[in-house]
């Protein structure tokens, strides 16, 4: 198989006349544009230039060559274009992968709220624990949770985004209970692989030691609206639900900063960068829900 880097030097040598004036062309040394040329030569058994004190020129196999590389030369540029000119539309496929809680419970709205600013665009967002693998091209944008900047992989760009801060949360109807003097017990409702966190507190309200188990979040944030006891959650979810109280006594505990991360040249297509410029924007006015700032504490 032909290379095309070698027809490149070949069709610089071509038309600067010489060894020299074709690597200069190219921007390389002597001994580079020499050893491609002769690559070329050895892959096609033909020798492309008969080397004369004035300069290099063209042996009859050279100048058929010539008229092939320009066709060539013709069409890479002309794959170049379209292809350039397809990543900076607004149409195409965009696919986003973020955990289910961010998805449901935060950015739905403003994912909704691009697409049909940006009808053209498919969106796909891949909300699952297993997050897609940009190194893979398994997805165009990440949004993470990132707890040290220090474990980003090098090959991603980031756009850091606001802090996000957790507490401890309880039914409110179970707080006015509580605060009745009606001594239920309560328990601690954890997701089974994560356990009761180490910085968590029970604060002012007694917990009994049989915790309450749930496999995802969906579950553990419906058995706290159900009276069955306390559980930490990010800020954006327990200060925005109406069912839900702080755990008086409790502080609130640093889960991480949101970025949001691309790869590669997928961050320089144009529906990548309205995408990220986008949500981005309104990350930025989440700040005081994120670091649970958005009520006054119990």
């Amino acid at each position: 198989m032909i290379d095309w880097d070698d027809v490149r030097y070949f069709l610089a040598v071509a038309r600067g006349g010489s060894l020299r004036a074709g690597a200069e062309r190219l921007g390389v040394n002597h001994s580079t544009a020499l050893r491609r040329i002769a690559q070329l030569e050895e892959r096609l058994g033909a020798e492309m230039f008969e080397k004369l004190p004035s300069g290099y020129r063209l042996t009859p196999a050279g100048e058929e060559v010539l008229e092939l590389a320009n066709q060539m030369e013709a069409s890479s540029h002309q794959l170049e274009t379209r292809v350039l000119g397809r990543d900076q539309s607004v149409r195409g496929l965009l696919r986003v992968t973020l955990t289910p809680i961010l998805a449901t419970h935060l950015l739905m709205p403003d994912f909704a709220d691009f697409a049909r600013l940006h009808p053209d665009i498919e969106m796909e967002i891949l909300s699952s624990g297993e997050l897609a693998n940009l190194t893979n091209r398994e997805a165009d944008v990440a949004i993470r949770v990132v707890y040290d900047r220090k474990t980003l992989p090098l090959n991603l760009y980031g756009l850091k985004g606001p802090e996000l801060l957790g507490g401890v949360y309880m039914s409110c109807d179970r707080l006015a209970k509580w605060r009745a003097g009606v001594a239920d017990p309560l328990r601690w409702i954890v997701i089974s692989l994560h356990g009761i966190p180490e910085w968590a507190s029970e604060g002012e309200v007694r917990t009994t030691g049989v915790p309450f188990r749930t496999t995802d979040a969906a579950a553990q944030i419906a058995a706290v609206r159900q009276g069955l006891g306390i559980t930490t959650l990010p800020c954006f979810i327990g200060d925005a639900d109406p069912l839900l109280a702080r755990v008086p006594g409790t502080d609130l505990h640093m889960y991480g900063t949101l970025w949001l991360l691309t790869q590669g040249e997928t961050r320089k297509t144009k529906r990548v960068r309205l995408f990220t410029e986008f949500v981005s924007r309104r990350l930025a006015a989440y700040t005081p829900l994120l670091a649970g700032l958005s009520i006054s504490r119990d």
